[in-house]
């Protein structure tokens, strides 16, 4: 009988793999649960892309330290997130198709406090309310102004993945900043903005409990400064002899 071995040591394994897959099947179902949310008007506006994989997910989280250094407010907010980018097990991306590109045209008041949409249509360019989408050029994090219902409707998409992952007993927690990243890579790209949710299935869930710089206190930079250090460690003895004439660690 096949038996299936898990482990979370060490990385990237065929045992730590199979626990990685499991997070994979997690965000398929988390995506099932952020489509069938409920949606405005019964609309279809929900696209999601599940990241897994060592390389992929270090270019969002290298995208995302990138952002960091744009706003000093956001700084160590980002440093922090990209650690978790790069240390979980599976990213679950998901955004809004409809904020950017068709106004709700009801009477929300959402857009700066008007009874209509003509906060939206006034900055942007549009032929008989249609929006004109191919000027993709933006010197902001996020490229707007967005229908503000549409944009708050994700926050249901995230919360009903969210809440799957707890029923599966999936730590999940969601950051803007992934999200940002990821767009700025080209993931989902038919989104006016999205969210990532990082995923694990570990013993201690990180993005909850981060240590203290922690874009410098990680497990990743810990490792490594284990290995600089191996000598001084004495895992290797470095007393120039050869072992095979004798054991160098017993003192003579």
């Amino acid at each position: 009988m096949p038996r299936i071995t898990i482990r979370d040591w060490p990385p990237y394994s065929p045992t730590d793999q199979n626990r990685r897959e499991n997070t994979v099947t997690a965000a398929k179902l988390m995506m099932n649960a952020a489509l069938t949310a409920p949606n405005v008007g019964g609309l279809p506006m929900t696209e999601g892309e599940i990241v897994y994989g060592e390389e992929e997910q270090e270019a969002i989280a290298r995208k995302t330290e990138e952002l960091a250094f744009e706003k000093e407010a956001w700084k160590h907010v980002f440093l922090y997130e990209a650690v978790m980018a790069r240390q979980a097990d599976a990213l679950l991306l998901l955004g809004n198709t409809r904020a950017y590109s068709s106004p709700w045209d009801g009477e929300c008041g959402l857009c700066a406090g008007r009874p209509d949409c003509s906060f939206v249509y006034e900055h942007r360019n549009q032929n008989a309310g249609i929006i004109d989408v191919t000027d993709r050029r933006c010197d902001t994090l996020i490229q707007g102004p967005l229908c503000a219902l549409y944009a708050h409707q994700l926050g249901y998409n995230v919360g009903s993945a969210l809440m799957v992952a707890v029923n599966l007993y999936i730590d999940a927690r969601p950051f803007i900043s992934i999200g940002l990243a990821a767009q700025k890579l080209g993931y989902c790209r038919n989104s006016a903005l999205v969210i990532g949710i990082v995923i694990s299935a570990k013993a201690k869930c990180e993005p909850s409990d981060p240590a203290l710089d922690y874009h410098l206190v990680n497990l990743d930079s810990a490792i490594d400064a284990i290995r600089s250090n191996v000598n001084q460690l004495g895992v290797r003895p470095a007393t120039g002899k050869e072992y095979r004439a004798g054991d160098p660690a017993k003192k003579r």
